[in-house]
């Protein structure tokens, strides 16, 4: 049973006696690390662990994007020899909102206009209007001490359609005014220049000063579906793509080969990905995709129970299992079926910074998430390479990484 009811705009957290999202700071090693839960059956080990930022929270906000996109951002100034930054998500937020509201105006409300994006509406905000950290503009002018957009949100929602209301043949120029003073009063208006280590910078000098531009400019997207040719671009139609960015397709083969490169070459990869599933393990520290039960491997005991049991009951019985267990074999074609079907969703935006094993040497990914660190992990979970084939929407990373068979072929 899918687990939508935990989840709104994409990536907001829900859970019973959760603010809502979640935070950590832990640096990356080469050594191995192994980390145990006996309450899970899992024992991770760490194979390689690239440097990351502290994890973050994005508490009561579906910005779980933005977060993503900041945190390979951040580490991609590490891996280039630069300071450790804290850059702020809300900067970006802020204008994507601004932007998102042009386009649902111009289509007249036939676009999505929801707390969710993708990482790219990150990469596009760099190469518009740059970049701040975080101690300049904070996002944080409402008397919070988190962030918290559901009453920004339903405010900026209400006042568009306001404007668009029965198809209006003219609106006013001014909209645009009213629309920004409402994310004024709420995330703060945006400096025009800001100090930072003594210097003083606009939000575009400080993109440069630090190679965020740089870092924006060599950013792609990867995935791999089959209703679109391999080795083109393409706009992945789902809801929160209000930008239409494009995406490289390649073969899912290709696509584990890019993510695996990245990783050993220490660049992080942004994912977005379904979180819906229940494998999907968040405080237990773990994703994973179990293979279906059937009666064919089990006990006259087991099967005695399993007769008598409803579908709902079944299919919560295949993810009660703790600890490594046979995964569900993960192909092309099933694949774009769970996509087109709607089994695989875009949920939420996420990190993955390195590999792991389990105990039974099967593969993992260490990802970092933006709900806090109050998790067994402290903000970070091991995902099963099935999963990740599976449930992945679409990647982010870094051009320069690529192999140079596949570059040769994504970009002839």
């Amino acid at each position: 049973m899918k687990l939508q009811n935990l989840l709104i705009a994409g990536c907001v957290a829900l859970m019973p006696g959760v603010a809502g999202a979640f935070t950590l700071a832990e640096a990356g090693f080469d050594a191995p690390e192994a980390s145990k839960n006996d309450s899970t059956g899992f024992v991770f080990t760490d194979i390689k662990v690239i440097p990351t930022t502290p994890v973050k929270d994005q508490n009561k906000s579906g910005t779980c994007w933005c977060f993503a996109a900041t945190s390979y951002i951040e580490d991609a100034i590490l891996r280039n020899g630069g300071p450790e930054m804290d850059l702020s998500e809300m900067f970006w937020v802020r204008h994507a909102y601004i932007e998102k509201a042009k386009k649902y105006v111009r289509t007249q409300g036939h676009i999505n206009f929801a707390q969710g994006g993708g990482t790219m509406d990150v990469i596009e905000m760099i190469k518009e209007f740059g970049a701040m950290p975080e101690e300049a503009y904070t996002g944080l002018n409402y008397g919070e001490k988190k962030h918290s957009h559901y009453e920004m949100y339903d405010a900026l929602k209400g006042y568009l359609d306001g404007i668009i209301k029965g198809n209006r043949k003219h609106i006013s120029p001014s909209w645009i005014k009213g629309f920004t003073a409402i994310l004024d009063n709420y995330l703060g208006e945006v400096p025009e220049k800001f100090t930072y280590k003594g210097k003083t910078y606009t939000p575009k000098e400080f993109a440069k000063a630090f190679g965020i531009d740089k870092i924006a400019d060599n950013s792609i997207n990867v995935t791999s579906y089959t209703h679109h040719p391999f080795f083109t671009q393409f706009a992945i139609e789902i809801a929160d793509n209000w930008t239409w960015a494009k995406s490289y397709n390649v073969p899912l083969a290709d696509l584990k080969t890019i993510i695996d490169d990245c990783l050993e070459n220490g660049y992080t990869v942004a994912w977005a990905a379904d979180v819906s599933e229940g494998g999907f393990k968040w405080y237990e520290g773990y994703a994973i995709l179990p293979a279906e039960q059937t009666e064919a491997n089990m006990s006259e005991s087991e099967l005695s129970k399993w007769t008598k049991m409803s579908d709902k009951d079944r299919e919560a019985e295949r993810f009660k299992k703790n600890g490594p267990q046979k995964e569900v074999e993960v192909t092309q074609e099933l694949r774009q079926q769970e996509f087109d079907s709607f089994d695989t969703t875009d949920d939420h935006g996420m990190v993955i910074v390195g590999i792991a094993k389990d105990q039974e040497g099967n593969r993992f990914y260490k990802v970092k998430n933006s709900w806090d660190t109050n998790q067994v992990y402290d903000g970070f979970f091991y995902v099963s390479e099935p999963y990740l084939l599976s449930k992945t929407i679409f990647v982010t990373i870094d051009k320069q990484a690529l192999p140079k068979d596949l570059a040769k072929k994504m970009f002839k």
